[in-house]
């Protein structure tokens, strides 16, 4: 297995103007990963932004091996979902571009007045469209355990293999969410052992249970409140998920995603550090 980084580790340090998606490609690289990972929130400011990365990537010696999009196919409109699928295959267009074989994409979550089954229909219909696309480019997609209609394993799983049958390819994978598995009340090693068969890449990130004190982070379906930190130092068995992974088969990249207060330019070369030890 590889390690990478997504760039969404340093969403704060963005928004508050520490680094550009250029500067995020040179600190990757110090902090010690072995690829990165884009994303369309980022990267969407055209062709001079595109060769300013293209640059660091070879500047750096980096390679993209991932570009992650944020698209929502659960909509009523048809229109709005056709324009969600094509969010998708700017997102292949994107990762030819910087060399990446892995698109991230998500379902879709609930919205009021919308009934489950038809949910389902339109994910399906989506992904199968952007599958499609996906294989004709020799790219997979990786559906990441996001949300309540695709959060747990066996919600990850029958969408994989329904939109196989539907599209006629394996293009759509999965990406395991280390992370976001307990927020659907689903230890994250036992949701592992249902889909680690299709992943395509890992996010690899750590959780605790929230201090009553500590504001922010992330309520589970339950009520119960986790908080970022850096990787290895939270309550998710990343050493099971590891072990897990092997024994199916996984080589390809954990892309390492820190969702915590800590400044990033600290906390990610240390989860990646971590990351190692565990590997």
């Amino acid at each position: 297995m590889h390690i990478g980084v997504s760039m969404w580790s340093y969403v704060a340090a963005w928004k508050a103007g520490k680094l550009d998606v250029p500067g995020f490609v040179k600190e990757a690289k110090r902090a010690g990963a072995d690829a990165v990972e884009l994303l369309d929130y980022f990267c969407n400011q055209g062709d001079d932004q595109r060769e300013a990365i293209e640059e660091a990537l070879e500047e750096h010696n980096i390679p993209c091996a991932i570009f992650s999009v944020g698209n929502n196919l659960v909509q009523p409109e048809l229109a709005d979902r056709e324009k969600a699928v094509d969010v998708i295959r700017h997102g292949v267009d994107e990762a030819v571009r910087y060399g990446a074989k892995v698109v991230r994409v998500f379902a879709g979550d609930t919205a009021e007045g919308i009934d489950y089954q038809e949910a389902r229909r339109w994910i399906i219909e989506g992904l199968a469209d952007a599958c499609v696309y996906a294989a004709e480019h020799d790219t997979f997609l990786a559906l990441e355990n996001h949300g309540k209609l695709a959060g747990r394993g066996d919600q990850i799983k029958d969408i994989i293999e329904a939109v196989r049958r539907n599209s006629g390819t394996d293009a759509l994978g999965a990406n395991p969410d280390t992370g976001n598995f307990l927020l659907v009340g689903q230890p994250s090693h036992e949701a592992l052992k249902e889909i680690a068969e299709y992943a395509s890449m890992v996010h690899f990130k750590d959780f605790r249970h929230a201090k009553p004190t500590e504001k922010g982070g992330y309520t589970a379906l339950d009520g119960t409140r986790f908080v970022g930190t850096a990787v290895g130092e939270g309550e998710v068995d990343l050493a099971a998920c590891i072990h897990i992974l092997r024994d199916h088969g996984f080589y390809g990249y954990l892309s390492v995603e820190y969702e915590g207060e800590e400044d990033p330019f600290t906390a990610v070369p240390r989860s990646i550090e971590n990351a190692r030890k565990l590997l």
